[in-house]
């Protein structure tokens, strides 16, 4: 029996050790990775019955940081995020499959106005009491999804060949959630 299925209760994502961010191609020859600084996440877990779960995260769009504010501002800008009309990216998980020590999060994922069905597989890391009496527990994950399916199609065309910007970005979640009482 995993883990998983004692898992109960109400838990809510602790900003200061839980890391949301995305990794894609530039320009062919490199990786860019970014991270949101500003995010609330809720959870509420039935191991037991896991259809009876939801999970919850609203991310600040304008927090972006890819550790470029030349780039965070171009992407903040109407030729990707365009934050000022969008400001929050939303994930509402609705089916959680658990197999093994990890489990298939479906939810539906809205950037930029357009909510696509994305699975993100996330493999359980253990829980654990900290020094000050919170239960934790932790979880990994990652899932692609295509910038095009959310309207995020600014790209600019190199002289070699190929695009600035992938098409492909790949989602990170590193997460530590704090058992509500």
């Amino acid at each position: 029996m995993s883990q998983l299925t004692e898992l109960q209760g109400t838990y809510v994502l602790d900003p200061s050790h839980t890391a949301i961010g995305f990794v894609t191609r530039h320009a062919m020859v490199t990786k860019v990775r970014g991270s949101f600084e500003e995010y609330t996440g809720t959870a509420t877990i039935d191991g037991a019955n896991p259809s009876a779960s939801t999970l919850n995260v609203d991310i600040k769009a304008g927090s972006i940081n890819t550790r470029n504010a030349d780039r965070d501002a171009h992407v903040r800008s109407g030729d990707f995020l365009d934050v000022e009309t969008y400001p929050e990216i939303t994930f509402r998980g609705t089916d959680f499959a658990v197999k093994g020590d990890v489990v298939d999060v479906t939810g539906d994922l809205t950037i930029r106005g357009t909510t696509k069905s994305v699975t993100i597989p996330f493999e359980f890391q253990g829980a654990a009491k900290d020094p000050f009496g919170n239960e934790r527990i932790g979880f990994e994950g990652s899932a692609d999804i295509s910038r095009a399916d959310f309207g995020l199609t600014w790209n600019a065309a190199l002289e070699t060949g190929g695009f600035l910007v992938a098409d492909k970005v790949t989602l990170e979640f590193e997460v530590s959630a704090i058992k509500q009482a």
